[in-house]
Formats: C-alpha cells, sequence, structure tokens
C-alpha cells in the first residue's frame, strides 16, 4: 500500500510539478488582477493581462490533460497551483491597491482643527461639514485619497482622536475637486 502511494505522488518529475504548479500559480494570479482592472477601469491594461492569462492557460491546461489518466497527479497539482494562485492575486491586489477610497471621519468639533490641519498638511484634500450627534456637536471629514494611503490617513486620524468614527468605501468614480489624477495615464 505505501509503495502504491509513492508511486502515485513520485509518478510526475519533479520538475514537471513545479512548472505546472508556479504557472498555475502566477495564471490565476493574473487573472485576479485583471478582473480588478477591469472592473476600475484600467481596460487596456486588462486586455494586456488576458493575453498573458491565456496563453499561460493554453500552455499549462495542455500539458495536464495530456496523460491525466495515467498520471493523475498533474491534476491534483494544477488545483493547488489554481487555490494558491487566488490567494497570491488577493494578496498583490491589496498591495497595489488601485482605485479611489472615500474615507468619512465623525469628530469632535473640540478636536476638528487639529485634525483638519494635520490631514491637508499631509497632502489630503478635506471637506468639512458641521454635524449635531446625540449629545454633542460634531465635524465629518470627507476625504478622497488613492486606497494605497488609506492606511495612513485613517492612522493619522486615530492618532489625532482616538474616538472618531471613521467610515471607508471605495468609488468608482470622481471627478473635479481635491483629487490626483495620475489614473489617466493607464487608461
Amino acid at each position: 500500500m505505501w509503495q502504491a502511494i509513492f508511486d502515485f505522488l513520485v509518478s510526475v518529475p519533479l520538475w514537471e510539478v513545479l512548472l505546472i504548479f508556479s504557472a498555475k500559480v502566477v495564471e490565476v494570479a493574473i487573472s485576479t488582477l485583471r478582473i480588478i482592472y477591469v472592473n476600475k477601469g484600467f481596460r487596456t491594461l486588462g486586455t494586456i493581462l488576458s493575453l498573458v492569462e491565456i496563453l499561460l492557460w493554453v500552455f499549462i491546461a495542455s500539458r495536464v490533460i495530456v496523460g491525466i489518466q495515467e498520471t493523475p497527479m498533474k491534476g491534483i497539482i494544477y488545483s493547488i497551483g489554481f487555490t494558491a494562485g487566488v490567494y497570491v492575486g488577493s494578496i498583490l491586489e491589496n498591495y497595489l491597491a488601485v482605485g479611489k477610497i472615500y474615507i468619512q471621519a465623525i469628530i469632535m468639533r473640540e478636536e476638528a482643527s487639529k485634525v483638519i490641519k494635520e490631514v491637508r498638511d499631509a497632502g489630503y484634500g478635506v471637506t468639512v461639514l458641521s454635524a449635531q450627534g446625540k449629545a454633542r456637536s460634531r465635524k465629518v471629514l470627507m476625504i478622497f485619497a488613492s486606497r494605497k494611503n488609506k492606511d495612513a490617513i485613517i492612522a493619522l486620524i486615530n492618532k489625532l482622536d482616538d474616538d472618531a468614527l471613521i467610515v471607508a468605501n471605495e468609488v468608482s468614480i470622481v471627478k473635479g475637486g481635491y483629487v490626483n489624477s495620475f489614473r489617466r495615464i493607464a487608461k
């Protein structure tokens, strides 16, 4: 029995296992990024990624399908590569942080001027509204920025007012105002 398991596990040469696994990880990571870029409006980049993705898929799939009856281990490695590719693609997307973010911070009126000044000094545009909470007056800060800057902005606000209520949402369209227009270059 142990010999049968060992034979099954080594039925595919190590170089081929590594090739199938690595290529599938790269292909699925590219696929994940392609979908995200197309959804964010980067059609040209998404189209280029789709070409690379399908070329990899054709060659990897044909390598796995040929002889799968004799070496089912190829199918297992292919599946594990797919799973790892989804994970790697999601990490890459989070690292690249494509797109814009809308951050809304509700802070105490007393701390507002300090927070607004620091956020503006950090290079972000802030629109401020007066608001009334349940018991006290508040200020609502509205900030549009690159998703890459989300964590830094939230950390800055929290450092200055640890009681701030902060909400962040991804934005699909931003036109006008004080927002970096670098995005146009890639479209």
